[in-house]
């Protein structure tokens, strides 16, 4: 007799174990975490020339910091089974696959960017516009590849609350970012990033 998932009436042969997802996602932010702190070690002792962290960029740090939390304390800790739901195989496998997209895209950006490399709205001495690589047809790979990411996680991890908390903190600020930091370069660069701008799209190649 096919067993049914309590509460559902949906056959449980239809979800996968949970700790199959628990795995894919902790391997998943493990690998981001490490590429994040590969950048990080390669920038440090990097000298800030210019800086423009204000009340809303602090507030959006700790949003972003807030989202990428929820998924470590779901998998650290019990706080959010309420809001768990069944694992589907057909989810966890898409979410699997944006996952390994958006950690690709990731380290694709950090090996572009270098030194070059900033958490937020800083340029380094010396800073030159990078223009190569992913950047030569997108200008924010970097924001693209966090959303990828975040999208993957929504669909891997199980539970209503944690599931999607990067994913809404991650286009908040984009959101309210992306702005600022174009205004940022222009005065930087000028010409050089305008020119740059007109040949480029922000995060989908020949469409936005």
């Amino acid at each position: 007799m096919l067993a049914l998932a309590p509460s559902t009436g949906i056959p449980c042969s239809s979800f996968m174990n949970p700790a199959y997802a628990k795995g894919i996602v902790l391997l998943a932010n493990l690998i981001f975490f490490v590429l994040r702190g590969v950048i990080k070690c390669r920038v440090f002792g990097v000298p800030v020339a210019k800086r423009r962290i204000g009340a809303v960029e602090v507030v959006l740090i700790g949003v972003a910091a807030a989202g990428q939390g929820l998924p470590l304390l779901w998998l650290a800790t019990w706080d959010f089974t309420f809001a768990d739901y069944p694992a589907y195989p057909s989810a966890l496998i898409a979410g699997a696959l944006l996952y390994g997209w958006g950690l690709w895209l990731l380290h694709r950006t950090n090996g572009d960017l270098g030194k070059h490399w900033s958490p937020s709205l800083e340029l380094k001495e010396d800073h030159r516009l990078v223009t190569e690589g992913v950047y030569r047809r997108i200008r924010h790979p970097m924001y693209l590849s966090l959303l990828i990411f975040a999208a993957g996680q929504t669909l891997a991890l199980p539970n209503y609350m944690a599931g999607p908390a990067s994913l809404v903190t991650i286009i908040v600020l984009v959101a309210f970012r992306l702005r600022a930091e174009e205004r940022m370069l222009i005065e930087e660069f000028g010409d050089e990033y305008e020119a740059y701008r007109k040949r480029t799209n922000r995060f989908i190649p020949g469409l936005w």
